[in-house]
């Protein structure tokens, strides 16, 4: 979401490197550029108007340490800045520490308030919380039925009732997750395509009713400011505590990101970057920051690695390695390692760097799913020793694989770089000549 607004900042950023210290006038004209880039981006406009300021003011006339530069200076302002616009501070879900934990889950229709009540059920499921998921959506009986289904991925119950009438759902499910000791309950609520009386009126109901622990307002990030004016109109009549942000994954211009938490001043807690259950992930303002200015997110990235890390497995892929017999087995292990981590061009995006460097490339997140469907078309033989693979043997691969010839003897060739790359590495080499060359298509 934020490649064009980090491509555009950097550039602006240009305007001060090179200069012996930050002066009014070369300040300004960044400044100016900056401005105008947050105000193409869908950044409210005051939001802009006060970010601006708060950065010149900590700019201006400051004397540039021996070892930094203008541009490393300002950059390091506008990093503190973003960071403090975006929040300060990472917020955690508030659970209560004994007796039931109530999260209500409220928000306009299609902004992905079901799919988030399943996500974060499998998060808390996976601290070690009993989760209850509570179908509260009565008007929408395939709002039921998705969630139903979600709940089974995730193997989490799903309370319901075939009367409509969200009120008595939520009241025999609080009764229900207690009988049953459960410690957490998690409802979706109704959605509208647009805010209006009768849908505010229910929700504050079951508010003043459950009282709950945590009130979550989940927001697309693709519309605009209209997410900044439906998130301070359900602030006002519910007084949400915090702020789920959808869709970053998508190709809006992020401005919504930036602007709803100064407007309603409310946290962003988390932020999901996918549709698949495990793409939530709790919201850290200083780590998006740094990815809007080109910076990366190294963090996360390990995070995302730990979690998916086979310490056995990647003993046995080390020994393998030192040993010159990484085969397609193995090659198809990392392969699924990599896609439970998310999706290529998210995980690209938390390098330092590679943010400019992905504006306009045609990431293919398909790609591996291809190589994947040419290796899985392969003999046991095959996979533990490539040298066996003729042409009569590609040919069949690719039928299986509903490939070309061309798709296996290119991947064949790709697998090949790998492991002159790994051998390279295993013997205290750099490898870089292999890297050049290791594209996946």
């Amino acid at each position: 979401m934020f490649e064009d607004l980090s491509l555009k900042l950097e550039t602006a950023l240009k305007k001060v490197r090179g200069q012996g210290r930050l002066t009014e006038r070369n300040i300004s004209d960044t400044l100016r550029e900056i401005r105008r880039v947050l105000l193409d981006a869908d950044v409210n406009y005051k939001v802009a108007k006060e970010f601006i300021e708060d950065v010149s003011a900590k700019a201006l006339g400051k004397d540039v340490l021996t070892s930094i530069s203008p541009g490393q200076l300002i950059t390091k302002i506008i990093y503190d800045e973003l960071t403090k616009l975006l929040g300060g501070d990472q917020k955690e879900l508030k659970i209560n520490a004994s007796g039931l934990t109530s999260v209500l889950v409220v928000g306009l229709q299609g902004s992905g308030k079901t799919t988030f009540s399943a996500k974060l059920a499998k998060k808390l499921k996976e601290n070690k919380r009993r989760v209850l998921l509570v179908a509260a959506d009565v008007y929408r009986p395939a709002a039921i039925e998705q969630l139903k289904l979600l709940g089974k991925q995730i193997n989490v119950e799903v309370f319901s009732l075939i009367k409509p009438d969200a009120i008595k759902v939520v009241k025999d499910s609080q009764r229900y997750a207690k009988e049953e000791r459960f410690d957490t309950i998690i409802i979706d609520t109704a959605g509208r395509l647009h805010v209006d009386d009768k849908m505010m009126q229910e929700v504050s109901e079951i508010k003043e009713f459950i009282k709950p622990t945590e009130t979550l307002f989940v927001v697309d990030s693709m519309t605009g400011q209209d997410a900044v004016n439906s998130a301070k109109s359900f602030n006002e009549a519910v007084d949400f505590d915090g702020i789920v942000l959808t869709k970053l994954d998508g190709d809006a211009r992020g401005g919504s990101a930036l602007s709803i938490r100064s407007v309603v001043g409310k946290p962003i807690k988390f932020n999901s970057n996918g549709e698949k259950l495990d793409s939530l992930e709790v919201f850290h303002p200083d780590r998006l920051a740094s990815r809007i200015l080109g910076k990366g997110d190294v963090v996360s990235l390990v995070e995302k690695a730990q979690q998916n890390f086979d310490e056995i497995e990647a003993e046995k892929l080390e020994e393998k390695l030192r040993k010159n017999k990484f085969d397609f087995n193995d090659f198809l292990k990392q392969i699924k390692v990599i896609k439970n981590m998310g999706s290529l061009s998210s995980l690209l995006g938390m390098i330092p760097g590679m943010g400019s460097q992905l504006k306009n490339a045609q990431i293919d997140d398909n790609a591996l799913v291809k190589v994947e469907a040419v290796i899985s078309s392969m003999t046991r033989d095959e996979r533990a020793n490539p040298k066996i693979l003729n042409g009569s043997r590609r040919k069949r691969i690719a039928r299986g694989s509903g490939t070309s010839i061309q798709d296996v003897n290119r991947m064949l060739k790709q697998f090949n770089e790998m492991q002159k790359m790994m051998r390279r590495l295993s013997k205290g080499g750099t490898g870089r000549s292999s890297l050049r060359n290791l594209k996946f298509n």
